[in-house]
């Protein structure tokens, strides 16, 4: 491979796991780049799905003293994720994507403005915390909603990230790194049966997915240490601004697409 390729497949992956560490949508970056380099769409889609899936390992690694008494949220909310994310990847593989694809800007519009007002929603409702909640009507409610999240990022998952930190902030989960490292384990569920999915149909590029995945890891951490580093205050801030930029630039990629 050409040196130039190389170069720009490694600082898309390390980047994008990086803004999956922290809050989602690192797929904006890896997807068109495939696609620049040649990639059929669907076969871009699932190389960049192997290649970003480690990168959430070291987000969750950077988060792992967040996570602890979040067994219960792990356990129900994994398993749902994992029926989710698998149903989504065969989603993606057995139907076109043209209407779901319209749809994708809309539903991060709404993960963005969800999480700028989860605070206000919560108390409004007066919710509480997910951690007094046993299982019910409160619990179903959340299990269902992140079975949805889920087929959504097993079908493509750009922005997905965001979708579940507004999602668990309407939930009483306040916290927000230990929620990105609640988040980096659902999607890390979201994607293990999809990269299994798109891998069998013939849908990854491995040499360039195992690449990209080395930086995905590498930026998966740090993006992780970062967050950390500077408050939740500004990564709630980063969220948002990601959340902005995801949508303007999904906008604008359907507006291109040909009618």
């Amino acid at each position: 491979m050409r040196l130039f390729p190389v170069f720009a497949m490694l600082c898309a992956a390390f980047a994008a796991g990086a803004i999956n560490s922290i809050a989602g949508g690192g797929t904006l970056l890896t997807f068109p780049i495939l696609i620049w380099l040649g990639l059929d769409p669907k076969v871009a889609n699932g190389t960049s799905t192997v290649a970003l899936w480690p990168g959430l390992f070291g987000g969750l690694f950077g988060y792992r003293k967040e996570l602890r008494h979040s067994s219960t949220i792990l356990f129900r909310l994994g398993t749902t994720s994992l029926i989710g994310g698998a149903l989504g990847g065969l989603l993606l593989v057995v139907t076109p994507s043209k209407v779901f694809a319209d749809l994708v800007p809309f539903l991060i519009l709404f993960a963005t403005l969800l999480f700028m007002s989860n605070g206000i929603v919560n108390r409004r409702l007066r919710l509480g915390s997910i951690d007094e909640k046993r299982m019910g009507l409160y619990w179903t409610g959340a299990m269902v909603f992140q079975f949805f999240s889920a087929m959504y990022g097993g079908y493509f998952g750009a922005g997905n990230g965001i979708l579940m930190l507004a999602a668990m902030g309407v939930l009483g989960l306040n916290e927000l790194h230990r929620a990105n490292g609640i988040k980096n384990f659902l999607g890390i569920c979201i994607n293990a049966v999809a990269v299994v999915i798109f891998a069998v149909a013939g849908y990854v590029v491995w040499k360039d997915a195992l690449l990209m995945a080395c930086a995905a890891l590498a930026g998966g951490y740090f993006g992780a240490s970062m967050a950390m580093r500077v408050g939740q205050k500004w990564v709630r801030r980063g969220i948002v601004l990601i959340g902005w930029v995801i949508f303007f630039v999904m906008i604008w990629k359907v507006r291109q697409q040909p009618r």
